[in-house]
């Protein structure tokens, strides 16, 4: 197999307001998605009660989509490589509105988890759609496009959560996931409106024994990193999961190298420009997530700990709505920047201010005020950061792999989110102090969180810095510009 970067396919001209449409569309298509993973946290307390089950077993309703997502992620991106990415896309959302409608029929534990399932089984839709975009967009609507896709994650996930708890306030529960089902079925239907099949195809045969080796060590790893807070960390089931995860990983990695058509073309992935674009994604999923643990906490705590401000959940998701907002805004300014010098520096001013964001945090978190400020600064470099790595994946890898690419970097900024919960998790059991004979997360806590978070953003900007100047796609065209 080939390893020489291949240019970027010509697209076919098209029209500003196509593009903008079909912009608009897989942006709408990637933030409903976005909702999906924010839509069970107000009734998350409430889920033992409506499903019939225990606490720990009602949990699996988070965690069979967290699995669900790190292992379709990088399945339906060779897929969509292979197939066409507008059709795995579909598939992708057909999935999406039919686990939602399971879910909004359920009323036990089983049902449930089936639909949770299957609703993120559909979390390759924005690295499918930042693919599309390379392969059908003008090379000058590029950048800003993609940035705004990939922002569409915590867009939606920051707006998503006032609207969830104002239904769940108000309505039947099952509500929530009806919703979620009709505005899937809308973007399904704008998507086979408006956006056209890539041409891009790698062909070949799918690696299945690599997908299921990768998908074994990925869910080894990720229930130890969910679930060992609640096994024990020294427990013979995490340590075993650990262990296998580990042997696996080492089995399946040297099966991909000696495979015609992998499923992850590890060469690739070893580039410089991919490995630490993909090792500051990581870096920087703990770092956005490490603040999604800390704020709804803080706006909750009872006011008398001294350091809580009381709010309800409908006010916390208010309150940091904002940061969405911020984030959206911020990927148009972070494609002028990658523009104007490249999105090495882009990723590189994200961190930063994301490290700043945590600064901020701990010194002001006493006022609402306070906490939409930090929300909005972290937000905001999270903004630059996430729109500037489908620049540097795409500008290092054949246009016939951007799904299986930017596949893997969403993957590696979902395990940074797991490890951060997996992180957080300890400290905040560790560092309690006592309220009315409850243990509840300390100040200090809260504070070590916010720490470990900007510490995270500086590591991710370290990172960046190992990046090459220019892209290696800017390089080869230069050359080639020389050649001819």
């Amino acid at each position: 197999m080939s390893h020489t970067l291949a240019p970027r396919a010509k697209a076919k001209p098209s029209a500003p307001g196509r593009s903008n449409d079909v912009v608009a569309v897989l942006a709408l298509a990637g933030i409903v998605v976005s909702l999906m993973q924010t839509l069970v946290i107000p009734i998350v307390p409430e889920l033992p009660r409506y499903l019939d089950a225990s606490a720990a077993n009602a949990a699996w309703a988070v965690t069979a989509t967290l699995l669900a997502a790190a292992v379709a992620t990088p399945v339906v991106g060779r897929l969509g490589d292979m197939f066409g990415k507008r059709r795995l896309l579909l598939l992708s959302i057909v999935l999406l509105v039919s686990g939602s409608v399971v879910c909004a029929l359920s009323d036990s534990l089983v049902p449930m988890i089936v639909g949770r399932t299957l609703q993120g089984l559909s979390a390759a839709v924005v690295p499918l759609g930042i693919s599309i975009m390379r392969d059908v967009l003008p090379a000058e609507r590029l950048a800003g496009s993609t940035a705004l896709m990939s922002a569409s994650l915590g867009v939606g996930g920051a707006l998503g959560l006032p609207a969830a708890a104002f239904i769940a306030d108000h309505y039947d529960w099952h509500m929530l996931f009806w919703i979620s089902a009709v505005l899937g079925a809308a973007a399904l239907a704008l998507v086979v409106l408006v956006v056209p099949e890539s041409k891009e195809r790698t062909g070949g045969s799918f690696d299945l024994l690599g997908s299921l080796g990768l998908s074994a060590a990925l869910i080894s790893l990720l229930l130890a990193v969910s679930k060992g807070g609640d096994w024990g960390w020294t427990s013979a089931t995490t340590l075993g999961l650990l262990t296998g995860s580990v042997v696996v990983f080492l089995a399946w990695g040297w099966y991909e190298l000696r495979t015609d058509r992998p499923l992850v073309d590890l060469r690739t992935t070893a580039r410089r420009q991919v490995l630490f674009t993909n090792l500051a994604s990581v870096a920087l999923g703990f770092s956005m997530f490490a603040m999604s643990l800390v704020l709804p906490q803080v706006l909750q705590l009872p006011e008398q700990t001294g350091y809580g401000l009381g709010r309800s959940m409908l006010a916390v998701g208010l309150i940091l709505a904002p940061q969405g907002l911020v984030m959206m805004a911020m990927s148009a300014v972070s494609a002028g920047i990658t523009r104007a010098k490249g999105p090495k520096v882009t990723l590189m001013i994200g961190a930063v201010v994301v490290a700043a964001g945590y600064g901020l945090s701990l010194v002001l978190m006493s006022e609402i005020w306070h906490i939409v400020l930090v929300a909005c600064v972290i937000g905001g470099g999270v903004g630059f950061a996430y729109g500037a790595m489908p620049a540097l994946i795409m500008s290092a890898v054949p246009a016939s792999e951007t799904a299986a690419a930017n596949s893997l970097n969403t993957l590696m900024r979902s395990m940074g989110t797991s490890f951060a919960s997996a992180l957080a998790g300890v400290i905040l059991a560790q560092l309690t102090t006592d309220f009315g004979g409850y243990p509840l997360p300390s100040e200090n806590g809260f504070k070590s969180v916010m720490a470990l978070g900007a510490g995270a953003a500086v590591l991710a900007f370290v990172l960046a810095s190992f990046l090459p100047r220019r892209p290696a796609g800017a390089q080869q065209a230069e050359a080639s510009g020389t050649q001819a």
